[in-house]
């Protein structure tokens, strides 16, 4: 059982990393990108409830005051804010570095499961988590680790930045959520909840013309829909409901990988040499941390 998991939480991230594939087309293509946004939740959220009416024969609501405040919570923090700085993000840097800036996702998510009492902190994990965060470093500062720290780096970069603190939040308000509802539910729940956000924010932002949207632009939103939200987002959720929010967490670091050899095979994107080796150091950040849990289990 663990095995599956671990093979979905993988191919999660294969299909996450292209998301930032599609995500760049959009970005480049339309100067409005939250129409498309609100649509690609919509139809993932349609496609969830297909499957849960399917496997339950029903959709089951939220029943208390709480259980709504997650819902929106799932909704504004892993959708509309997320959604706002990935698409605008993408707008000014490429796909395969702003994927490798989002490496520094599991390095908040384990120190605030950490913080908050929900998973221990171990040298090795801590260790790990340096590395990976000090390659994630070197990334966004194109090669110079220092570079953020001296405030020079551009809105771009801030705005993935944005997706790795709402990405955190929406991890841990997730792993709150998938002890009310089911991963389905979850992921139904904010899909919905965040694309209402992004429709009133699109609608504000206006230049909402479909017709003259590209085939490149659909099957985009389409991929961004099935397989970015439908399924990656659902087994993600599952994973951290299984596994924990921090150990979970630490596989996001492979998204970066997946985008940059997907950019740089479908984008003709190439990446500077030291923006390379702060993904290997993310890479073996992965390994550390992982390899932790591993000998765990073969000594429980």
């Amino acid at each position: 059982m663990r095995s599956l998991t671990y093979a979905k939480l993988v191919a999660a991230m294969f299909m996450w990393g292209g998301t930032w594939i599609a995500g760049r087309i959009i970005a480049q293509e339309l100067t409005a990108p939250l129409a498309v946004a609100a649509l690609r939740f919509v139809l993932s959220g349609a496609l969830v409830a297909g499957a849960m009416l399917l496997a339950d024969g029903e959709l089951p609501l939220p029943q208390s005051g709480h259980d709504w405040g997650l819902v929106w919570a799932l909704g504004f923090f892993g959708i509309f804010l997320y959604g706002l700085c990935f698409f605008f993000g993408l707008q000014r840097i490429s796909a395969g570095r702003g994927a490798l800036v989002v490496a520094l996702n599991p390095v908040v998510i384990v120190i605030l499961a950490w913080l908050s009492g929900k998973e221990a902190m171990t040298p090795r994990k801590a260790i790990g988590s340096l590395i990976a965060f000090t390659g994630c470093l070197t990334v966004i500062g194109s090669g110079d680790p220092l570079a953020l720290l001296r405030g020079e780096v551009g809105l771009g970069e801030w705005l993935i930045l944005g997706c790795v603190a709402s990405w955190a939040a929406y991890t841990l308000i997730g792993w709150q959520a998938t002890q009310r509802f089911s991963a389905l539910a979850t992921t139904l729940y904010a899909s919905l909840s965040g694309a209402l956000l992004l429709g009133l924010a699109a609608l504000l932002q206006g230049d909402i013309h479909p017709g003259d949207w590209s085939w490149r632009v659909w099957a985009s939103m389409g991929f961004l829909a099935l397989f970015g939200t439908a399924i990656a987002y659902t087994w993600f959720t599952a994973a951290v409901h299984q596994l924990g929010a921090g150990q979970a967490a630490i596989f996001i670091n492979l998204v970066p990988v997946f985008a940059v050899l997907q950019a740089a095979v479908l984008l003709d994107e190439h990446l500077r040499p030291a923006v390379l080796a702060g993904g290997l150091l993310v890479i073996a950040g992965v390994w550390l941390t992982t390899q932790h849990k591993k000998t765990q289990e073969k000594t429980a």
